[in-house]
């Protein structure tokens, strides 16, 4: 049964005009208690208000949103360019907005998007918005997840084997004789699940190897200050003749920091990156990458939202589905 205003009036134990002059914000003659209790009992009773309630009765909107981390990552723009491609197949529009892995952002955009009477989202969440997800859960509100999962299993989540993909960067240093191995990540101080993964990938590889993991050679840090840090870890006496960066952004910084000490690729040190770009296969040398399915993964995450959505039922036994990378092997190991 859909919860209606009148069963929040009836909870809250005030009129239904009034609790209509909440929904429409007009408070001028409303009392704080009054306004408090109403929104205690349009919380615990999952409301939706009538207007996307009857807009939802009535038929689908054919819309769903897609609220991404951080759009400047290739990953980011090929998974929604292979979600387009499914919707558009479809006859599903889509808005996408870009949260800069601000939670705050985040919300606002659900809730713009709720707004517009979207079918569903695709998410890929950023840490500090659980409350909200357990609230979308309980409304039974269709979302897939992407490339993150959340600490308790609210959706189905489709990410990378990110622990698979540390592992094969390493084993293939290791194969050329580079030993001494750095790893490169923008911050992990918003605790990014895939970038937390990547670095205890690459630690449980290397203590496997009985190779040395040294604080100082785990560059993890706002994208501005990467090139700096490198400059210091290089400077000292002990160098690194490898480096593993674990996405697009501090690849690139990486790069940035190899010009200007005027460093050899593969000579004075390797270098892998995790996701691939055009840029990178024409680079001299070419740049040897870990590859997600990006196109798959999008196109899945998509399809699944659609089942969702169509089903009217989100799954049970809620699961993380684990992507498996593979080696894209060029001139710089």
């Amino acid at each position: 049964m859909k919860v209606t205003m009148a069963d929040v009036a009836k909870k809250a134990g005030v009129s239904k005009s009034t609790v209509s002059q909440f929904m429409n914000k007009r408070y001028e003659f409303m009392a704080e208690k009054t306004k408090v209790k109403i929104q205690e009992s349009i919380e615990e009773l999952g409301y939706i208000p009538n207007n996307m309630a009857r807009s939802l009765k009535r038929k689908e909107s054919n819309t769903i949103g897609i609220i991404v981390a951080n759009i400047l990552h290739t990953f980011s723009t090929e998974v929604i360019r292979a979600i387009e491609d499914v919707c558009e197949e479809k006859g599903v529009h889509v808005f996408v907005c870009n949260a800069d892995d601000n939670p705050q952002k985040e919300r606002s955009y659900i809730d713009m998007l709720r707004a517009k009477q979207v079918d569903g989202l695709i998410i890929f969440p950023t840490v500090g918005n659980e409350d909200l997800y357990a609230d979308l859960r309980k409304n039974n509100f269709p979302i897939v997840f992407v490339d993150r999962r959340t600490e308790k299993p609210y959706y189905p989540t489709i990410m990378l084997d990110n622990h698979k993909a540390s592992e094969m960067a390493i084993d293939q240093f290791i194969e050329a004789g580079k030993m001494k191995i750095a790893i490169v990540s923008t911050s992990i101080e918003r605790k990014v699940i895939p970038r937390i993964e990547r670095i205890e990938g690459y630690q449980d590889k290397m203590k496997a190897h009985s190779l040395p993991v040294a604080d100082s050679w785990i560059v993890a840090t706002e994208r501005k200050n990467i090139m700096n840090e490198l400059q210091v870890l290089w400077d000292k006496e002990e160098k690194p003749n490898a480096f593993y960066a674990i996405n697009d952004l501090a690849l690139m910084e990486l790069m940035k920091f190899i010009k200007k000490n005027n460093l050899s690729i593969p000579k004075d040190v390797a270098v892998i990156g995790l996701d691939d770009s055009p840029f990178l296969e024409v680079f001299t040398p070419a740049i040897t990458v870990i590859k997600q399915p990006t196109f798959q993964m999008g196109m899945e995450a998509a399809q699944l939202l659609l089942k969702i959505i169509h089903d009217k039922e989100i799954p049970d036994d809620i699961e993380v589905q684990r992507y498996v990378p593979h080696l894209l092997k060029r001139e710089s190991v």
